[in-house]
């Protein structure tokens, strides 16, 4: 990634350097969207990152036999970038198809996926919300198995797991 998407590259290190968060951004009830999300977006979108859909078709015989549409976070150039912080875990599968689709039909050559690293569970233990952000949840024990099963297709994919030596007092 670094050598073929040199700017993507330098923009998502920079992004992921930049990410702080804190004790009230876990505590924080999210609705829709909670405050780990928009922090991301709050540096993201300066840079060109968008959010983007693919409609994938399936023809035959001039006739549509398939349709599928595919979300992903933030898309610039040909690198995508998905954050799952506090989704249920089967997000993961919906991700990492979306990153096998976009790349199959050659709209990306790279997914980049940050969720929350194990390393934050005695956090959310101390702070009483172990059931908030349960096993069931999308955290990196969850994704790495569904990676070495292959899930992602021919797509690569850099992962990172956000740890506590990113929260602030």
């Amino acid at each position: 990634m670094a050598n073929e998407y040199p700017d993507e590259f330098k923009e998502l290190c920079k992004a992921l350097k930049a990410f702080r968060f804190s004790k009230d951004d876990i505590v924080s009830p999210g609705g829709n969207e909670s405050n780990i999300p928009k922090k991301f977006k709050a540096i993201l979108n300066p840079l060109g990152w968008v959010e983007k859909k693919l409609t994938a078709r399936m023809v035959a015989d001039d006739t549509d036999v398939q349709q599928d549409t595919h979300k992903i976070d933030y898309l610039k150039g040909r690198v995508a970038f998905d954050l799952e912080w506090n989704s249920k875990d089967q997000t993961f599968d919906r991700d990492l198809f979306a990153f096998r689709t976009f790349f199959d039909y050659y709209r990306i050559s790279v997914g980049v996926l940050v969720t929350r690293s194990n390393d934050l569970d005695s956090l959310f233990d101390e702070l009483g919300l172990k059931g908030k952000y349960g096993a069931s949840t999308t955290h990196m024990n969850k994704l790495l198995p569904r990676l070495k099963a292959g899930r992602n297709g021919g797509c690569p994919v850099l992962v990172f797991g956000i740890t506590k030596a990113l929260m602030e007092e």
